[in-house]
């Protein structure tokens, strides 16, 4: 269950299928002879906005239009 899902607000996160795809890249170019130390590390570069507007009812917050159309997720 996401924090949102539970009763969060806001949440700004990683997106950890993108994270999981890279890691298998990075994997690969391991099996194949690439040394671990030659690899450069890597960030995280894809983010996830999710909205609760439940919650944003439940607590007497608008939510801007302009920030839901942002929004990865909205949860209603």
């Amino acid at each position: 269950m996401s924090t949102e899902e539970a009763g969060g607000l806001v949440s700004y996160a990683t997106d950890l299928h993108d994270m999981y795809r890279r890691t298998a890249a990075y994997v690969d170019k391991i099996l194949r002879g690439a040394k671990p130390a030659d690899l450069p590390v890597e960030q995280p570069t894809k983010f996830e906005l999710a909205l609760n507007l439940k919650t944003a009812k439940a607590l007497a917050l608008t939510i801007p239009q302009t920030l839901l159309l942002r929004a990865d997720y909205v949860i209603e």
